[in-house]
């Protein structure tokens, strides 16, 4: 792949140095610290406003611990950072052909296969970097919310996450390959998280497909046990087709 390497640092760059680098990061900052606190103080903050009768009701439920606060950060990254990703990557490759950027590039010793590639890896690697940095940020704060907090359950709920997220994002790179429009390619992965979230009701996709890792973070981080190393390794695998997918179609895309 001619030039993937100047290509990959001048991405790497563009993230840094654009809106890129506030959006996601930002959204991961909110949620590791507000997170843990509110699955500390939320119960007290209702009764506060609520009066005695809404006391009682918090009162009849468990004394959250730290496994809330790492449900609570799981929660965020599926039901909210998922879908921000798939909305924020539907013009991943077809803005660069819109803007002129693609043409420019292509035609200079960088291959098709190298500008598809290494757009995927390098905002893999930035999505995993801010996530990873945003986990160790929540056991930090779930530490000084909650003092025991043994980390094991959020790093593996985490780990299930990423990687249910970066195989979202080889999705997301194939359809702005083959959708010009963002808010279409944006749509259409959403479409898929929803089948796959409806396809985990069946076992078989619940125990060896991508399906299972939309359950399995907020499983993990209760503290529970859940096979996920057979989803893991069929997600990575059908990661990387998805990726060569892209690239393969990116070669007769006109641009």
């Amino acid at each position: 792949m001619k030039g993937f390497a100047v290509f990959a640092r001048k991405e790497a760059l563009e993230i840094v140095r654009t809106w890129r680098i506030w959006v996601l990061p930002g959204m991961v900052l909110f949620f590791a610290l507000s997170g843990p606190l509110m699955a500390k103080w939320t119960p007290q903050i209702v009764t506060a406003v609520g009066g005695p009768a809404v006391a009682k009701v918090f009162q009849a439920l468990p004394t959250p611990t730290y496994l809330d606060a790492y449900g609570q950060w799981t929660k965020n990254l599926t039901q909210i950072l998922l879908i921000a990703i798939i909305i924020i990557y539907g013009n991943l490759i077809s803005g660069e052909r819109k803007s002129g950027t693609a043409i420019l590039v292509v035609t200079k010793p960088v291959s098709r296969s190298a500008f598809v590639v290494a757009k995927a890896l390098v905002h893999g690697l930035f999505l995993s970097a801010t996530v990873l940095a945003g986990t160790a940020l929540t056991w930090a704060v779930t530490r000084v919310a909650f003092v025991n907090a043994p980390p094991a359950a959020l790093w593996a709920g985490t780990f299930a996450w990423l990687t249910l997220a970066l195989f979202f994002l080889a999705v997301m790179t194939l359809l702005s390959v083959l959708v010009d429009s963002q808010a279409g390619a944006a749509g259409i992965g959403i479409g898929v998280f929803a089948v796959l979230s409806i396809s985990a009701l069946w076992q078989v996709m619940a125990l060896f497909s991508p399906a299972a890792l939309i359950s399995a973070p907020m499983v993990l981080t209760s503290g529970k046990d859940y096979p996920i190393a057979i989803p893991v390794m069929v997600t990575v695998a059908a990661t990387m087709v998805i990726v060569y997918a892209a690239a393969q179609a990116f070669r007769f895309k006109e641009i």
